[in-house]
């Protein structure tokens, strides 16, 4: 099976995919990790805002909302056609 790897920014709603890496040469970098983006979690794009940042995420069963400059620093790993 294929996967592909982006930015969770770039994570269209509705979709669900893993979360890979952190870049973690960023001072939020640690802030994320202790709100549970860790490697190897799942992760849902729930809504984005209408001008596209902020957007809302579902992640270990609540909802967490990241500028898409945090959303970049999370490389995920998403399925063709995954969605849900």
């Amino acid at each position: 099976m294929v996967r592909t790897t982006i930015c969770l920014a770039d994570l269209p709603e509705g979709h669900t995919a893993t979360i890979r890496d952190i870049d973690v040469d960023s001072p939020t970098a640690q802030r994320l990790l202790d709100l549970g983006f860790i490697p190897g979690t799942k992760i849902r794009a729930i809504k984005k805002a209408p001008m596209g940042d902020p957007t809302t995420f579902e992640i270990r069963g609540y909802q967490m909302g990241l500028r898409r400059s945090e959303s970049e620093l999370i490389d995920i790993e998403i399925k063709p056609n995954e969605k849900q």
